[in-house]
């Protein structure tokens, strides 16, 4: 009954829904699912640390917090599929292409494999000069190298599960990839105590968990896609590579990878301030740095959420020229996703120290971590509509700008405040850089979106003129 039920709202979306029913309604419909799994993957990888750091200790935390550039990198190849196959057939569907829809589909499985086969044989080849070039040290490198291992063994089945979910959520099936996010999530929740308190895993236990967890959610896609009642499925002809599909693809996915490898060299470069400026406190200022992130990431993912509703409502309404419905899109995201940042500011200003004794016991990693999150956190309210922005011009098609907007946040304003003010200011001055960067972000950001959505509504106008005379 449910899956009838969803089946019709697919039909209800790729024809009428997405252009003519209140934005307020379709932001709900489409976001909330998706706020929903955004939460529920945070959750998890908090879960995640604070399993690590109760069950094996603090040195594991800072071995886990080592691996995020790499995680970074392995995400980065994913999405470069992932967001430009779920943004193009939001178009495709607004522009009542079907064939090219359904295209889509076997495209981004073919490039999703392609993608994690290549990642998957260069990490584990080369594993440890990787993590020690992150930042790892003789301490930590045995918890990163033991969790990483695991992780990009299981890469063909994380990139194939999140490729076709994000495809799921574009196609108008909201809630069914909230399932399946939910699933991924419920499975590791269950497994990863079990595996590291029961069985004594230690690290390597969290990273079976979130393997595992991701199989059954890969499980629960590919039925979906198999199926013949989902409008969008495979077929024969899906599997065959369109080099323009393939091209859209990876012109609109260069905005989120070229974002995630930024994050990845980033954060070299803040554990690698963090180690220099800390001396013997180093590992622990990391670990630090990793409760700190982990709780930054929460907020951010359900941003992401907001940002992932509004893909096909923005990419439907793009590809019918409808100007209105956009901006009053874009007005709506900035609004809660600037709300929900607002809250993750106060909850670090009023309980660091609440926050960070989830993931250890350690005092030292505690005081470190009380520091860095008032610092950090201090211009937070405004990163909720930088994202927004963002992704907003990558899901209507013009990822220059979202890669414009993503790498002057994070390399050309973040990199020489992490080069000028670390030596003068110590560790403050590594989270002083980053909420510095945040700032004059979020400032061009907005600049950005006054000057270009005037062109944009200029065009869309101009394209809606010529169809009603023609």
């Amino acid at each position: 009954m449910a899956a009838n039920k969803e089946s019709h709202l697919i039909s209800t979306a790729s024809t009428d829904g997405l252009g003519n029913r209140p934005i307020g309604k379709l932001l709900l419909q489409y976001s909330l699912p998706a706020i929903i799994a955004s939460l529920a993957t945070s959750l998890y990888n908090i879960v995640d640390s604070i399993f690590i750091g109760r069950g094996v200790g603090a040195m594991a935390i800072t071995g886990l917090a080592i691996t995020f550039p790499l995680m970074n990198l392995v995400v980065a190849f994913c999405v470069l599929v992932a967001v430009g196959g779920s943004t193009i057939s939001s178009i495709f569907l607004g522009q009542g292409n079907m064939a090219k829809a359904s295209r889509v589909v076997g495209n981004v499985t073919v490039l999703c494999l392609i993608h994690a086969v290549m990642i998957m044989t260069v990490g584990l080849v080369w594993l440890d000069p990787i993590l020690y070039f992150f930042g790892a040290t003789a301490e930590t490198i045995p918890y990163a190298r033991e969790f990483m291992y695991i992780i990009l063994a299981g890469t063909p089945i994380a990139y194939v599960f999140l490729g076709l979910n994000n495809l799921m959520r574009a196609t108008g099936y909201p809630r069914k990839a909230m399932i399946s996010a939910l699933l991924s999530v419920a499975v590791n929740i269950v497994a990863a105590p079990l595996f590291i308190f029961v069985f004594d895993w230690g690290i390597a236990g969290a990273a079976v968990a979130t393997v595992l967890g991701q199989t059954a959610a890969f499980v629960w896609v590919l039925a979906h896609f198999i199926s013949c009642k989902s409008e969008i499925h495979f077929t024969r002809s899906s599997w065959r590579i369109d080099m323009s599909v393939v091209r859209k693809v990876y012109a609109i996915g260069m905005s989120p990878f070229l974002m995630n490898c930024c994050a990845c060299l980033v954060v070299v470069f803040i554990n690698k301030a963090l180690l220099d400026s800390a001396g013997a406190d180093g590992n622990l200022a990391v670990g630090a740095y990793g409760i700190i992130n982990r709780t930054s990431m929460f907020f951010v993912m359900i941003i992401f959420g907001i940002t992932q509703g509004m893909q096909p409502i923005l990419g439907y309404n793009y590809g019918a020229a409808s100007w209105a419905r956009i901006r009053e899109t874009l007005k709506k995201g900035i609004i809660i996703a600037s709300l929900i940042s607002l809250v993750g500011w106060l909850a670090t200003e009023i309980i660091p120290d609440k926050i960070s004794e989830m993931f250890t016991i350690d005092a030292s990693m505690i005081a470190i971590a009380r520091d860095g999150f008032r610092i950090f956190f201090l211009f937070y309210p405004l990163v909720g509509s930088q994202i927004v922005i963002q992704n907003y011009f990558q899901s209507i098609g013009m990822p220059k700008l979202s890669i414009f907007l993503s790498l002057t946040r994070q390399l050309i304003f973040l990199l020489p405040l992490l080069w000028i003010l670390p030596p003068r200011y110590g560790v403050d001055g590594v989270w002083i850089a980053m909420c510095s960067s945040d700032l004059i972000a979020f400032v061009l950001a907005a600049v950005t979106v006054v000057i270009m959505n005037r062109k944009i509504a200029a065009k869309l106008n101009s394209m809606k003129n010529y169809g009603r005379n023609s």
